[in-house]
């Protein structure tokens, strides 16, 4: 295996990143090349070491096969053929093999909802990249192979979701080959995603609201390349259109540094966050300046170059920065980070391209502070330019149609917030044991254990918790509880005094606009019914986040903040109604009790965490709901920088007002029948204007 050697870095060109094309090519090669040890008799599988997928090693082997072979197929069309020709041999021989069913490591077929369906797409689209070079200097009989095998896509079943467009793929490929494909199958696939349009750019991954980086790496990708296969103008116009838009807002989910926003599935597939960047390029799609492109781009491979991805044998692991397994989905197998490959889109583009001559353009984040407002996914992101952080605040993605009722619930999407520095803490990593621990300040050194329920973590949550001795704070310390500390880590849950939970399954986006979002969830507990309308107005850095709970008298309620994780246990302070937890490097997560709240603590876990081993949570707790409906106001922030002031607050029954730091005011009013948000100016003293909206009955 080769060591990854990089050029040295051209700030003249690219003086944000150091990075260039040459850098992209040398990181493609060193993972082609890394995985070559791992390949089987005629390279036909690459079983690289891992966890297998719940597919079993054959189907990861052809897995790991079909991914590197995109990125292989980038490299030797971005090169115009001229690669070493062993890069060429092995998976010419690769494919040859894998498609004769008499040799021991020949590929799956292709049958009913299976995973080489996914491959088959990645497959074709390699094929078709490399033609001139690969698929024409096949003979005649090892051509009808590949495509026989390709060929047993025509008619199957697939989920009802993103994979509607491996299908599409896989018979536009078999249609410029002169292989059996069905016309109405193509257009099926592209018709169904239809239904999945939202609107300013964003599709949802299938029925529901089902937010993520699919939208960009799959729902966007697979009809831009699909069109340019086809050379349909027609709709290359209309997905054009689209990734413009969607381009114009999902620039802002890369933070200062490269790292992107932790949320969704699959995000062991890393820098393939950035292939829609590229695909807006590669297709004249963008609206951003070609040396924003290769800036942002290029930040985030090199962020997880520099955080040891790939690893030292070359491999991309099951994880995000290292192996962490609580970050995969039971279909990742040690082939499936390989999706990653996407990310290497732009070398289609020639070197002589603006994307690959202009010089970097900054981003939105390195000019000045941002607060952008996504309204089909509910989001609301908010990013400050002088510590680099992106915060995104989750008020409509939920998965609700995929997620099983009587499970856990998903942390990669049920979660108020997420970030570009923080990850939630993992369900699966914390078991049923979570360390809940005081820090400095009042009650200093106070610390106790409490049993875990179901594995639920504590960072950002707001929680109605029933039951008397359950957490730990500042001001004293109670061990040996039989509940956990359960939902801190975003879900808005409620425990009753015999401990049922209830689940933010289902949000229910209210509204978004300038700086403000709100979202409400019900659930009926034995106790009864709960109702929580969450509305979210952001300022800089800081989360202003207003709760109004409706909900049995008697219950605790907690609001939780971000979990900060790092290799060494982050430092925990905090006072009456504060708490922080600080990471070696500066950066702090800090929660504050603003109205309602009468204690404070910290949250500690081990091995929870995809951003490091020891991760903590600071929250804010309310001894005791009265019954029915009451507010509660904290303050939420994570900053690498100086903390700002708390804003001043005044609530007036469901109306509360804020005066923040910026010196704007932003009046929220959470009724029982509207949910409204004015925001004034202290200079002009105007009203924006007024977002009125209906959130569901109150429970009876």
């Amino acid at each position: 295996m080769s060591s990854l050697c990089l050029p040295p870095a051209d700030t003249a060109l690219s003086a944000y990143t150091g990075w260039t094309r040459a850098h992209w090519e040398a990181v493609a090669d060193h993972l082609l090349e890394s995985v070559v040890p791992y390949a089987t008799d005629d390279f036909a599988q690459y079983r690289m070491p891992g966890r297998e997928s719940r597919s079993g090693p054959v189907s990861d082997g052809l897995e790991g096969y079909a991914r590197t072979f995109l990125l292989a197929a980038f490299r030797i069309a971005g090169a115009g053929g001229a690669v070493p020709p062993a890069l060429l041999e092995r998976y010419a021989r690769g494919l040859v093999a894998g498609t004769d069913p008499a040799h021991p490591y020949a590929w799956p077929p292709l049958t009913d909802m299976s995973q080489p369906l996914v491959e088959a797409a990645s497959i074709a689209l390699a094929l078709h990249e490399t033609r001139p070079w690969l698929y024409d200097r096949l003979s005649p009989a090892e051509q009808e192979r590949v495509v026989a095998w390709l060929a047993g896509f025509v008619g199957r079943r697939t989920p009802d979701n993103n994979w509607v467009l491996f299908r599409v793929v896989v018979e536009q490929f078999l249609a410029e080959v002169g292989g059996p494909y069905k016309a109405d199958e193509i257009t099926g696939g592209l018709e169904r995603i239809e239904d999945w349009y939202v609107g300013d750019g964003w599709y949802s991954d299938g029925a529901g609201k089902n937010f993520d980086y699919y939208a960009g790496w799959a729902l966007h990708l697979y009809p831009l390349l699909w069109a340019r296969m086809a050379g349909d103008t027609a709709r290359l116009e209309r997905y054009g259109e689209r990734l413009r838009a969607f381009l114009g807002q999902y620039q802002h989910l890369f933070a200062a540094d490269g790292g992107p926003v932790h949320q969704g599935r699959s995000l062991t597939y890393r820098f393939a966050t950035v292939a829609p960047l590229w695909l807006g390029a590669l297709t004249g799609s963008s609206p951003l300046p070609p040396g924003r492109t290769r800036r942002i781009a290029s930040g985030v491979l090199r962020h997880f170059v520099e955080r040891g991805v790939p690893d030292e044998r070359g491999l991309l692991t099951l994880g995000w920065y290292d192996t962490f397994l609580p970050v995969t989905q039971s279909y990742s197998g040690p082939g499936s980070p390989y999706w990653a490959s996407k990310a290497f889109l732009g070398l289609l583009l020639p070197a002589e391209h603006p994307v690959w001559t202009d010089a970097e353009v900054p981003a939105p984040i390195d000019l000045a502070d941002q607060a952008v407002t996504m309204r089909p996914p509910g989001w609301l992101l908010h990013a400050t330019r002088e510590d680099g952080v992106v915060r995104l605040v989750n008020h409509g993605s939920d998965r609700d149609r995929i997620q099983d009722p009587s499970g856990v619930p998903d942390p990669h999407y049920l979660k108020l917030a997420y970030t570009s520095h923080t990850g939630p803490n993992l369900a699966e990593a914390v078991g049923k044991e979570g360390e809940v621990t005081g820090g400095e300040g009042a009650g200093a050194g106070l610390e106790g254990k409490v049993a875990g329920a179901e594995g639920q973590a504590v960072d950002f949550d707001r929680a109605v918790v029933g039951f008397e001795r359950a957490v730990v704070g500042f001001d004293r310390a109670v061990v040996g509880v039989d509940r956990a500390v359960v939902g801190v880590d975003g879900e808005v849950v409620v425990v009753a005094p015999d401990g049922a939970v209830s689940r933010r399954r289902r949000i229910e986006p209210l509204t978004a606009g300038d700086r403000f979002a709100a979202s409400a969830y019900r659930d009926d507990l034995p106790a009864g019914p709960v109702h929580v309308v969450t509305a979210s107005v952001v300022d800089g850095a800081a989360e202003v986040r207003i709760h109004r709970v409706t909900a049995p008298a008697g219950h605790q309620v907690r609001d939780g903040g971000h979990a900060i994780a790092g290799q060494a246990p982050p430092t925990a302070r905090g006072g009456e109604l504060w708490a922080s937890a600080r990471r070696a490097d500066g950066l702090v997560s800090v929660v504050r009790g603003l109205h309602g709240y009468t204690t404070a603590g910290v949250a500690t876990a081990t091995g929870a965490n995809a951003f490091g081993r020891h991760s903590a949570t600071p929250y804010v707790l309310a001894d005791a709901h009265p019954g029915g409906t009451a507010v509660y106001v904290s303050l939420v922030l994570l900053t690498g920088t100086a903390e700002p002031p708390p804003p001043e607050v005044r609530v007036d029954g469901d109306q509360v007002t804020l005066g923040l730091p910026g010196g704007d005011t932003a009046t929220v009013r959470l009724t029982e029948t509207t949910s409204t948000c004015v925001r004034l100016t202290d200079t002009a003293r105007e009203v924006a204007p007024r977002v009125t909206v209906h959130p569901p009955e109150e429970p009876a």
